[in-house]
């Protein structure tokens, strides 16, 4: 993950430039390192396209697509139902940490590079994909609306950040996306590959952890990566929080072989709390 672009805190958003192009420094060495393995370099690339060709999770019928356009559309119109208690593009942003809100020795911002782990990160078997990325996509059920914010600590080059991510769904899509979550969980406790635009990420293991008591149903992981070049592991953690159709995502990490241990508490809890406070209004 990259740092935030924090309009509006020059000084916030001078310490996050340079911790964002320190990570685009360290992410070009390790991925630079895998093109330079030749023939790694070249499955890594061929893999994330024939991924995202062939490797994908089923698509929605055209009950839910017809379902997914109703109200707010399919990326969340601003300010209108998304129906069958999907949250408006609008109303979910307002439930969403603004961009320079203070948690703690954190800092929330936007992404100034896009989505994370968007659809170019695919997972190989596919059935795994809800580890990867709840992008659309990533299961039979899209959100109508979704909101990302990174969560960092300004001042520091390299440490923790936190993908923050709110996805509200039509029907029972949100229920279905935790489902397939579970599965995943358990179907790829041993393993499977991340393909990435130029690089194979292997993840060693898959464990789950103590989720959160939160909304109608929570799940956390704990994930082993090997690193580009096969010699070092790394770890990231992923919680997912359900509350009625929407779902949060947390996923922590850091370009270290430290383990953090889980996502920190005080981001999960401030995020929920806002969520939750707002939504019962």
């Amino acid at each position: 993950m990259f740092g935030a672009g924090n309009q509006g805190r020059s000084g916030g958003r001078r310490a996050r430039l340079r911790r964002a192009a320190a990570l685009a420094l360290v992410g070009a060495l390790l991925t630079g390192a895998a093109a330079c393995g030749g023939d790694g370099a070249t499955d890594g690339d061929k893999g994330g396209k024939d991924a995202r060709t062939d490797g994908k999770a089923p698509a929605s019928t055209p009950a839910d697509e017809s379902a997914a356009s109703a109200g707010s559309g399919e990326s969340g119109t601003p300010g209108t139902s998304g129906g069958s208690g999907a949250l408006s593009q609008r109303d979910l942003t307002a439930l969403a940490f603004t961009d320079g809100e203070k948690i703690g020795k954190y800092t929330a911002g936007e992404f100034s590079l896009g989505e994370p782990q968007g659809e170019d990160y695919t997972a190989d078997p596919a059935t795994c994909q809800p580890l990867v990325s709840l992008a659309k996509g990533a299961t039979a059920f899209d959100p109508t609306s979704e909101v990302h914010r990174n969560v960092d600590v300004a001042e520091e080059m390299v440490g923790t950040t936190v993908a923050v991510q709110l996805r509200s769904y039509n029907g029972g899509g949100a229920a279905g996306v935790m489902k397939a979550l579970g599965a995943a969980g358990k179907a790829c406790a041993g393993g499977f590959v991340e393909n990435r635009a130029v690089a194979k990420g292997q993840y060693l293991k898959v464990e789950p952890v103590k989720a959160p008591d939160h909304g109608d149903e929570a799940q956390a992981y704990r994930f082993t990566i090997l690193d580009v070049k096969g010699t070092l592991k790394l770890y990231e953690y992923l919680t997912v929080v359900r509350s009625g159709a929407t779902t949060l995502s947390f996923r922590a990490d850091i370009l270290d072989t430290k383990d953090i241990g889980k996502v920190p508490e005080e981001v999960i809890t401030a995020q929920w709390k806002k969520f939750e406070a707002a939504s019962t209004r």
